[in-house]
């Protein structure tokens, strides 16, 4: 039951490559640092990924397999927030990178759309100021007040043509043989404790909410959060026709092909227990998920899969992405705020084009010494 629907599935092994000295050694190998390698093998560069476990099985493996615009924080706050011209170059930045995993993932990705949902009247009021935010700087989004499927309860939503849903675990593993083609090696199954032991010329911490212990102003900048999330049998009706989320993204759901209901959240029900980086499921957090699918579908179907993933919190819901200060040649991208599916993959790209030489308006917006303090 611990294992991932989106694990659970054959796979073939990476090759693992040449193990000498390398020019940059990655930690992580999920979306973000494997998309991180194959841009910097496509530059020019050698490299490597190390992993405590394998390719795609940390958080990029553990997610609601939800592709989503934009970032954390609704789009309206994010003006507010960031600023006019940067939150709408950042949702422009995320729409762009959802169309580069379209092309990389194949049956991995189904352009659905989403639907962002307002659970009472409250949020009602804040999804629309998102929407009219949207509207107003030209994304597509569409208000939707009847909702027919759902129960009253839910008091009308934002449909987001651009996003999607994703097979995270095939999409990083697709990732991965095209690093291994570009020449990238990869050292699975082993966990790095220090960044001394890493022989290359530069280094990127790829691990979101996890690799604590490798720095320790990461550890003060990232707060590990859990995911905990379940997947059903496959269901006769079709109820759901793309991802869905309400009560601020704390709970999350969408129906797969085959008729699967895939949910998660739930975590603001016991918020203290679940700021960790503690990879178990718990039973406050499930039976809550267990009661929300009777809400939905009235009856409890048969559960096949059952886990938790831990994701990176940021102070102001901004990845950490750049040079970490006070440490030549280590790099980051990191932070997502349960945003990693599309940020992840885009920062990835990111912090491999400035390791290039390549300058970019969002390095500053994502700068990690905003947050961090050297050491």
């Amino acid at each position: 039951m611990d294992t991932p629907f989106w694990l659970d599935e054959p796979t073939r092994p990476v090759e693992s490559g040449p193990q000498g000295k390398v020019d940059v050694a990655i930690i992580g190998a999920g979306i973000t640092g494997v998309s991180c390698a194959l841009a910097l093998a496509r530059g020019g560069l050698g490299v490597r990924v190390h992993d405590a476990r394998g390719v795609a099985e940390g958080a990029s493996g553990r997610n609601g397999g939800f592709a989503l615009r934009g970032g954390a924080a609704r789009y309206d706050v994010a003006r507010e927030t960031y600023g006019a011209e940067a939150a709408k170059d950042l949702w422009q930045r995320t729409e762009a990178a959802l169309d580069r995993l379209e092309a990389v993932a194949g049956d991995a990705f189904r352009r659905t759309g989403s639907l962002r949902l307002a659970a009472d009247d409250e949020e009602r009021d804040d999804i629309r100021l998102e929407y009219e935010a949207l509207h107003e700087d030209g994304f597509a989004a569409d208000w939707r007040d009847e909702l027919p499927h759902l129960r009253p309860e839910f008091r009308g939503a934002i449909f987001h043509p651009p996003d999607g849903s994703l097979q995270p675990g095939r999409f990083v593993r697709r990732l991965a043989e095209l690093a291994a083609a570009e020449g990238v090696a990869f050292q699975e199954h082993q966990r790095v404790a220090s960044l001394e032991e890493l022989d290359a010329d530069q280094i990127v911490i790829a691990t979101d909410g996890s690799g604590r212990g490798l720095l320790p102003e990461l550890d003060d900048a990232l707060w590990p959060a859990r995911g905990q999330v379940l997947t059903t049998e496959p269901l006769s009706e079709r109820l759901f026709d793309c991802p869905h989320y309400a009560r601020q993204g704390f709970d999350y759901w969408q129906q797969l092909t085959d008729g699967r209901i895939v949910l998660g959240g739930f975590r603001d029900f016991s918020i203290l227990t679940e700021m960790t980086d503690e990879e178990t499921t718990t039973e406050p957090i499930q039976g809550a998920l267990d009661s929300f699918l009777v809400e939905i579908l009235g009856y409890m179907p048969e559960v096949t899969h059952r886990w938790a993933g831990i994701f990176g919190l940021t102070q102001d819901l901004l990845p950490l992405v750049g040079r970490v200060p006070g440490h030549d040649g280590t790099w980051m991208a990191a932070g997502y705020s349960g945003h990693g599916n599309v940020l992840g993959f885009m920062c990835g790209e990111l912090v491999a084009a400035a390791m290039l030489g390549q300058d970019d308006p969002l390095l500053e917006l994502f700068s990690p010494a905003r947050l961090l303090v050297s050491g």
